[in-house]
């Protein structure tokens, strides 16, 4: 069985590498700061010994994106809850992709993409990946609501 690290062990170690990386932290995950998070992952990665990642989902909280990335190392039998947040009006801004570290995060972050909106800075083929082009909305964000007059789907936001 994966053994969880504690978030705030972690936590210790990237803010002695990145003063400014962590937002929070307690036993079960670390919160970054998102701007940070492409050099954290890059640590967690190369000095840590976290090389695969489990999975990236996002959660609404309607102030804001929550991501979540789930990190594990093989060979020390060993994950890591990592989070980093963004504020509802910089999804078009986004987030840094982490598809150069882990290339398992190339469908995930599009998915997240199309889904939720959020933007991944520096994905090498951000686009649609369930829905299509003309799709107008995300349908996993709080405010999706989905018309339904005379009979067709359409997707579309509350204003």
């Amino acid at each position: 069985m994966t053994q969880l690290l504690s978030g705030r062990d972690v936590a210790r170690q990237i803010g002695e590498r990145f003063p400014d990386a962590v937002a929070a932290s307690d036993d079960n995950m670390v919160l970054l700061n998102s701007e940070a998070l492409l050099d954290v992952a890059g640590f967690l990665k190369e000095d840590l010994g976290f090389d695969y990642l489990t999975s990236i989902t996002a959660i609404d909280y309607l102030e804001y994106f929550e991501l979540v990335y789930h990190l594990t190392s093989i060979k020390k039998n060993q994950g890591l809850v990592l989070k980093a947040r963004c504020a509802r009006g910089d999804v078009g801004g986004g987030v840094p992709s982490i598809v150069s570290l882990w290339q398992g995060a190339d469908l995930q972050e599009r998915e997240i993409y199309d889904l939720f909106g959020i933007s991944f800075k520096g994905h090498p083929n951000l686009k649609r990946i369930f829905l299509w082009d003309g799709f107008q909305g995300h349908p996993l964000r709080k405010d999706f609501v989905l018309d339904v007059p005379g009979g067709g789907l359409k997707g579309s936001r509350r204003e």
